[in-house]
């Protein structure tokens, strides 16, 4: 069980597009972090699954306008999303120093 001040996130989004479920589960991702009280600098660790490694570049500029700070990444293809989404993507987020 991870300590109380740490949470484990994981977002899809089923729109269409490698694009747009990319935004969409940054969004998504945005909306929970506010809900919770803390900013996308909070992230300290991604993971990004994607269906296709060729979709990485469109993924890696959208993460970079998001995450200014960057926090360290692991990409990796997998042979399928549920939903039979594009992209998966994972977080691990402090929610405070404690």
């Amino acid at each position: 069980m991870p300590p109380a001040n740490w949470v484990w996130i994981q977002l899809q989004a089923t729109c269409e597009g490698i694009e747009a479920q990319t935004r969409q589960a940054l969004a998504n991702m945005q909306a929970v972090l506010t809900a919770a009280g803390v900013r996308v600098e909070n992230v300290v660790k991604t993971t990004i699954f994607l269906a296709d490694m060729a979709d990485f570049a469109v993924v890696n500029q959208i993460y970079g306008e998001v995450f200014g700070h960057e926090p360290p990444r692991s990409t990796v293809q997998v042979a399928a999303l549920p939903k039979q989404g594009l992209v998966e993507i994972e977080m691990i987020v402090l929610l405070n120093e404690q």
